[in-house]
């Protein structure tokens, strides 16, 4: 049975964990208080208690590098860090994973490293620290990408959305909201099939962007959420200019997967 240990059990974390393993994959997690921890273990998730400050800290955690595929999966908190904390943070699990000899690394970065110049993007495009988007998990990126010693997958997720996370209610009653620039999301649920399809198909030292196939304007999609969720949408607009870009996702559906929600106006979300 192939072991599978998420370093990260959130959002997108915890509802893979629990599809692998429901799919035959042994798996175990990490999460970052013991609250969580005792939770997920009462729901059959072998859970440590880890964070990355940006040292290791935590309980036990060494169990998880003792796995097949480490799947790494911390969002950078580049509102409260400074840039260089996440590469930090990924360079000490880079460390960790060769000592430990781990033959695959999936790693999930952002399609914020693509800059907002007015382009349409794709995995094969020759990327700057100095005109990305988010320089910090570029780097980390480069982090692992400059080992040798492990299979690097790294999947640059869209804005990840639906069921709890919904895009339009950011906005609500907000002025001066770009709505002429087109929406790079994915759906929760596609996310977690997406990721583990490339586990179960052997998709190893491959650059995966994780978007839905169609990208309506943001306008579009915040009204749309407004009208159905009964909210107040934006009270005005304004214009991107050059500062957009539209990721191409063609690779993945060219390896046959399949997208549930290829459209961002059909996502399906819940109100809490």
């Amino acid at each position: 049975m192939t072991r599978v240990s998420i370093i990260g059990l959130g959002w997108l974390g915890e509802p893979l964990a629990k599809y692998l393993k429901s799919i035959g994959f042994q798996v175990k997690g990490s999460s970052t208080t013991e609250e969580k921890v005792e939770r997920l273990k009462k729901e059959g998730i072998q859970s440590h208690q880890l964070k990355f400050n940006p040292h290791p800290e935590g309980k036990n955690f060494q169990h998880l590098f003792d796995t097949d595929i480490l799947f790494v999966n911390i969002p950078p908190r580049s509102r409260t860090m400074p840039e260089s904390f996440h590469p930090e943070q990924v360079k000490f699990i880079k460390e960790m994973a060769e000592q430990a000899r781990i033959p695959w690394i999936i790693f999930v970065s952002s399609t914020s490293v693509y800059p907002d110049k007015g382009q349409i993007a794709q995995e094969s495009d020759a990327l700057s620290g100095e005109e990305s988007s988010n320089s910090a998990i570029l780097k980390a990126e480069r982090i692992l990408s400059s080992s040798s010693n492990f299979d690097l997958t790294i999947i640059r997720f869209g804005g990840l959305l639906g069921v709890d996370r919904i895009p339009g209610k950011y906005f609500s009653g907000k002025e001066n909201v770009i709505g002429d620039s087109p929406v790079n999301y994915i759906h929760q649920e596609d996310a977690v099939r997406l990721a583990a399809w490339v586990i179960q198909k052997g998709i190893k030292n491959e650059i995966i962007n994780g978007v839905a196939p169609q990208h309506p304007k943001r306008k579009e999609v915040y009204e749309k959420n407004a009208l159905e969720l009964g909210f107040t949408p934006p009270v005005s607009y304004a214009s991107a200019g050059n500062s957009w870009k539209e990721i191409n996702g063609n690779k993945i559906i060219d390896s046959g997967f399949e997208f549930k929600f290829p459209n961002p106006l059909d996502f399906t979300y819940r109100l809490e």
